[in-house]
């Protein structure tokens, strides 16, 4: 079965003679529980695809279908609900709020879905948990190392349960031990069943991914 698939996406930065593309007519299938590594040069699209799969980057023409739904058809008020309920995010940055505790930043999405205080307590926690980070919950981001901050934000990513994860360079700011073991998780998530699609520079990480692809100037290549 098919997790995400696109259809001739094209994106275009800009107007008129300042007009840059993103991406020149992607056709991608992704089926449920693939782990997809795309790579390639920067600025080759891959960044834009990846927040087009996940509805936060409205292209200029082409579909995304998500569980096959076209994201893009939905109102922005579904179109929402269809990231909290199905896609969980994991960047680079690691977005935490500092005045929050690794718990604290975990209930976000929950809070935002509505789940009860006990609830979001209790999903919090076992999420964390599963990172390794049951010993860490009231520490706030800067009581933290880089490697343990990137696992919060795992945690925050699994916290809606998602059956989609995009991440966007996510080992991109932590040395290699540490992005061996964000990398270990990623893979075991994967094993669960759980869908990845994955932008990396990383070599080592797009190895550990069950297929590569590649884009140049804004299309896709299969390696």
């Amino acid at each position: 079965m098919t997790a995400i698939s696109t259809q001739s996406l094209v994106k275009h930065y800009g107007r008129g003679s300042k007009e840059v593309s993103g991406l020149a007519g992607v056709d991608l299938t992704v089926d449920k529980g693939d782990y997809l590594a795309l790579v390639g040069p920067s600025g080759s699209g891959k960044t834009t695809l990846l927040l087009s799969l996940g509805g936060l980057i409205h292209p200029t023409s082409g579909k995304v279908m998500v569980d096959g739904t076209s994201v893009y058809d939905l109102k922005p008020a579904e179109r929402i609900e269809l990231r909290r309920s199905k896609i969980g995010f994991l960047f680079q940055t690691f977005n935490l709020i500092p005045y929050l505790t690794a718990m604290e930043n975990t209930q976000v999405p929950l809070m935002i879905a509505g789940k009860s205080r006990e609830q979001q307590e209790s999903i919090a926690q076992r999420t964390l948990e599963l990172v390794g980070l049951g010993d860490r919950l009231h520490h706030k981001p800067s009581e933290l190392s880089i490697g343990q901050q990137q696992r919060v934000a795992l945690a925050r990513t699994l916290a809606n349960s998602p059956s989609i994860i995009l991440a966007d360079e996510p080992t991109g700011n932590l040395d290699p031990a540490t992005a061996d073991g964000v990398a270990e998780m990623l893979r075991g998530l994967n094993e669960e069943g759980i869908t990845i699609v994955m932008v990396t520079h990383d070599p080592r990480m797009a190895a550990r991914a069950g297929r590569v692809m590649k884009l140049v100037e804004g299309r896709i290549a299969e390696k």
